[in-house]
């Protein structure tokens, strides 16, 4: 049984499944158990534990009867949220991740003041969502 688990709502499905379908399994071990580039839906398991899901966000709207609402907030702004991705080697990971189409947000760096011995770095995916990649 699924307890929890993200589902992004992406606008740019196929370059999204691309990223993810690259980096999710040498990060997480993750497969890929349902969808494909064409969407609009996938999902990647680890052990019969979904770990990610995309989905569409014009079907999402559609299906919450929220199509006419802004897509996008009026400018910049700060981040609402993050996915957190626990990985071996936060330098080897921010490369694969990078060779893959993230923009880095922040290189590899220590970061005690969050944990002993915690290392982080920070990019984006092909939407601009931010991406923690870390290790402790």
């Amino acid at each position: 049984m699924d307890a929890l688990y993200p589902r992004l709502l992406v606008t740019r499905f196929p370059d999204c499944f691309r990223f993810y379908a690259a980096v999710l399994p040498p990060l997480t071990g993750a497969r890929l158990a349902k969808g494909g580039p064409d969407g609009p839906y996938a999902n990647w398991d680890r052990d019969d534990e979904a770990v990610l899901s995309l989905f569409d966000r014009a079907a999402m709207a559609a299906a919450l009867g929220t199509t006419a609402l802004p897509a996008e907030p009026a400018g910049p702004a700060q981040d609402t949220g993050l996915l957190v991705l626990r990985v071996a080697d936060v330098d080897a990971s921010f490369t694969l991740c990078t060779t893959h189409g993230a923009t880095p947000v922040t290189t590899p760096t220590a970061r005690p003041e969050w944990g002993p011995h915690l290392r982080s770095a920070h990019v984006r995916d092909p939407e601009g969502r931010l991406i923690e990649l870390q290790s402790y």
